[in-house]
């Protein structure tokens, strides 16, 4: 029996987003930010409720943002996965964000960086052909994995997100990596405590976006 390639599964599901996608979202209904990620953005450990995203859509709602919140995050992710999924999450939620936090997986499990960055901007790069404004947002792993492939995989994102335009965090993690007491056991998860200050590594470069998102979403007769 032959295979299909996930190359071709993709485009596949991608052909059926453009030619049998559900309707896009009405004029009423607010435009939607759509968090694309893995356990960091899933809440892995802890309750849903304590995790960045949900401490996300709170601040938006508390500023007077409009956005309904929907985090298409799954523990253990890809950006392989990621990508798979990809056509079905823009054509059930027609995002006009989405943050894409994928890759952490990808290089603990040693994924050869130039199949990463065509992940990740392939990702990207559909994401925009949908309209949705695309903040990417970075990772790094222990140094134990090499020198070449630790720096290399960090500049991964940077890569993509200066070849598709698009916002960057450089790194998810950046204000709790130092203190190990920030981390569950399993040292790569963050506590509840500290889920507030991955929020605020998002947050600078994704406020920017918001007035940009939810006009790009409003059907160009209401603007």
């Amino acid at each position: 029996m032959m295979r299909t390639s996930p190359l071709l599964g993709f485009l596949a599901a991608l052909a059926a987003l453009w030619t049998g996608a559900p309707a896009a979202a009405t004029p009423n209904e607010p435009p939607r930010l759509v968090v694309l990620g893995d356990s960091l953005s899933a809440g892995y450990g802890i309750r849903p409720e304590e995790g960045w995203v949900a401490l996300l859509s709170r601040r938006l709602e508390q500023e007077g943002y409009g956005y309904r919140v929907v985090n298409a995050s799954v523990s253990g992710e890809t950006s392989g996965g990621g990508l798979a999924r990809l056509p079905r999450v823009l054509g059930t939620h027609h995002p006009a964000i989405v943050v894409l936090e994928l890759g952490a997986n990808d290089g603990l499990r040693g994924l050869p960086l130039d199949e990463l960055r065509r992940n990740l901007a392939m990702i990207v790069s559909t994401s925009q052909a949908a309209h949705a404004t695309v903040l990417v947002v970075g990772m790094k792993i222990p140094s134990n994995y090499g020198a070449e492939y630790t720096s290399g995989f960090a500049k991964s994102f940077e890569e993509v997100s200066m070849a598709r335009h698009t916002a960057l965090v450089p790194f998810l993690l950046e204000r709790v990596a130092a203190n190990d007491a920030n981390f569950q056991s399993d040292g790569l998860h963050p506590v509840a405590r500290v889920q507030g200050l991955l929020l605020d590594a998002v947050w600078p470069m994704l406020k920017p976006l918001l007035h940009a998102g939810a006009v790009a979403a409003r059907p160009a007769a209401s603007r």
